[in-house]
C-alpha cells in the first residue's frame, strides 16, 4: 500500500523527517562496495575493441603531447587499466579508513560520498578519453575519434557558419577519411556509406556541437562533452528525494557503468541526452513540473530515443498533480524548448530534416548489432544488410500495443516509478526491433531502470512514514 499520489505538498513535507545528509557506516561499505564491483567488472574491457585506425606517423602536440609520448605514440590500454586500478586501490584506502573510526562516529559525509563516486567516475574514463583526444590532435581530425561525434562537431561548425547541417554533403567534408581508417579517399565509400548525405541527429546534437566548437583544441572534442555529462549523472541522481546512501549507491551506477565509461573515449553521445531525461524524473518527484517539461524536451533535441519517454512521463504529470496550471507549465516548458530548437531547421528546409532525422534512421541505415532485423538477415528472411526491412509494420504490431499496454499499467498503479520501469521496457523492445542495435543502446533501458529506482526508494520509505491526520 502506498500514500495517494495527490496529497498537498504542505502536508507530505511535514510528514518527512529531516535527513542528516551522510551515508551510515553500512551504507558507505555498500556504496564502496557498488564501486569496486564496477571497477572489477569494467577493468578487463576497458580500452579494448577501439577504431583500428592506421595514421602512419604520429607526432605527439598540444597539451596532452606528454599522455600520448606516455602511452608509446599509440592506443594504449596500459595507462586506463592502471588508473582504473588505482581506482580500486582508493576504494580499498576509504574502506580501511571506514574500519579505522570507532563505532558511532559520522561514517561518510555527503561531499565524501560524492567525491568517492566522481573520483573513480574520472579515473576509469578520463585517461582513455584524453589519450583519444591527444591522438587524434597529434594525427588528423578523422582519426581516433567517432563517425557520431565527429559529423556533430563538423553540423555544430556548419551553424556556426550560419548553414544548414541537414541536407548537407560530407562526402567532402574529412569524415569521409574516417570510414577507410588510413585516411585516404575511397570513391567506393562516398558512394555507399548513406551517413555522407545525412544528418541523422536531432537540432540538440547541433546546437551543442556549435558552443564545443568553441572551445581551444584539443577540447573541443565532443567525446569531452559526453565524459562531463556522464559525471552529472551524480548530481541528476541526487536530485531525487530519499535516502543519501541509495541515491549515491545509484548515481554511482549510472555514472560508472561500463556502457558509461566505453561512451566517453569511443564516443557514443547519448550521455548528454540521457542527463537530462534523469533530470526531467527527477525534476517530476520535486514537483517542478515546468522544468521537468523542459528537460524533457532537451533530452529529446539531444536524441531521438528520448521520444519513448515522453506519454509514461506525461502520464507521470497527470497522476502527480491535479493542479491545471502546473500541468499547463510543464506543456509549455516542453513545448517551448522543442519548437525553439527545431524551428530554425524545419523553417530552412523541413524535407531535408525529415530525410536526415527520421527516414534515414529507420530505412536506410545498414543493418547491424544482434537484433531482430539482424536475425533475420542471418536466416535469409531478409537478402542483405542493406535490404528492406519493415520496422514501422514491425514496430505497429508489437511495440504500439506493447507500449499502451504498459501506459495502462502505469496508469493503474499508484506509485510514479512504475512510469519509469515502463518506459524501460518499451525502449528496450523497440531497440531489439530496431534496424540496428548497437550494444550500447542497452544503456537506456538499464537507465530507465535505474530512475525507477531512484523513484522507488523514497515510495518505500513512504510505506513506513505515517499518514497524516
Amino acid at each position: 500500500m502506498s500514500i495517494p499520489l495527490r496529497q498537498p505538498t504542505a502536508v507530505r513535507e511535514e510528514a518527512r523527517p529531516v535527513r542528516r545528509e551522510e551515508v551510515g557506516r553500512v551504507g558507505a561499505f555498500a556504496l564502496v562496495g557498488v564501486l569496486f564491483a564496477l571497477i572489477a567488472i569494467t577493468l578487463p574491457e576497458l580500452g579494448s575493441d577501439p577504431w583500428r585506425f592506421r595514421p602512419g606517423t604520429i607526432e605527439p602536440k598540444g597539451p596532452l603531447a606528454p599522455l600520448v609520448r606516455a602511452a608509446g605514440e599509440e592506443w594504449d590500454v596500459g595507462i586506463a587499466r592502471a588508473a582504473a586500478f588505482v581506482a580500486a586501490l582508493f576504494c580499498g584506502a576509504v574502506a580501511a579508513l571506514l574500519l579505522a573510526r570507532p563505532r558511532g562516529a559520522r561514517a561518510l559525509p555527503r561531499w565524501a560520498g560524492i567525491g568517492l563516486v566522481l573520483v573513480v567516475g574520472v579515473l576509469l574514463m578520463a585517461p582513455s578519453t584524453l589519450l583519444q583526444l591527444g591522438l587524434r590532435e597529434s594525427t588528423a581530425p578523422w582519426f581516433f575519434t567517432n563517425d557520431s561525434t565527429y559529423q556533430i562537431e563538423l553540423g555544430g561548425d556548419l551553424v556556426l557558419h550560419l548553414d544548414n547541417p541537414y541536407g548537407h554533403d560530407y562526402r567532402d567534408s574529412g569524415v569521409e577519411r574516417f570510414y577507410t581508417r588510413d585516411g585516404t579517399v575511397s570513391e567506393r565509400v562516398r558512394e555507399r556509406e548513406v551517413a555522407l548525405e545525412h544528418f541523422a541527429y536531432f537540432p540538440g546534437a547541433v546546437i551543442t556541437g556549435a558552443a564545443w566548437q568553441l572551445l581551444p583544441k584539443p577540447f573541443d572534442d565532443y567525446r569531452l562533452l559526453v565524459l562531463l555529462t556522464t559525471l552529472a549523472m551524480l548530481p541528476a541522481a541526487l536530485l531525487f528525494p530519499g535516502p543519501l546512501g541509495w541515491r549515491l549507491g545509484l548515481g554511482a551506477l549510472l555514472v560508472c557503468n561500463p556502457i558509461a565509461v566505453r561512451s566517453a573515449w569511443f564516443g557514443q553521445n547519448d550521455a548528454p541526452s540521457m542527463l537530462l531525461l534523469v533530470v526531467a524524473f527527477g525534476l517530476v518527484a520535486r514537483r517542478r513540473f515546468g522544468w521537468a517539461g523542459a528537460a524533457l524536451a532537451g533530452a529529446v533535441l539531444l536524441k531521438q530515443f528520448a521520444l519513448v519517454a515522453v506519454p509514461f512521463l506525461a502520464l507521470m504529470l497527470l497522476k502527480a498533480s491535479a493542479d491545471r496550471h502546473e500541468l499547463k507549465r510543464a506543456a509549455l516548458g516542453f513545448g517551448g524548448v522543442l519548437v525553439a530548437g527545431v524551428l530554425p531547421f524545419l523553417v530552412a528546409d523541413p524535407v531535408a530534416f525529415y530525410d536526415d532525422t527520421i527516414r534515414y534512421g529507420a530505412g536506410t541505415y545498414r543493418i547491424v548489432g544482434y537484433g531482430l532485423s539482424s536475425i533475420l538477415v542471418r536466416l535469409g528472411i531478409i537478402d542483405d544488410r542493406y535490404g528492406d526491412y519493415p520496422f514501422a509494420l514491425v514496430a505497429l504490431l508489437t511495440w504500439v500495443p506493447l507500449t499502451a499496454w504498459l501506459l495502462y499499467a502505469q496508469n493503474r498503479a499508484r506509485d510514479l516509478w512504475v512510469g519509469a520501469a515502463a518506459f524501460a521496457i518499451s525502449i528496450l523492445w523497440l531497440m531489439f526491433i530496431a534496424r540496428t542495435f548497437n550494444n550500447y543502446y542497452l544503456v537506456w533501458p538499464l537507465t530507465g531502470a535505474l530512475i525507477a529506482a531512484l523513484l522507488a526508494i523514497d515510495s518505500a520509505r513512504a510505506l513506513d512514514r505515517p499518514r497524516p491526520g
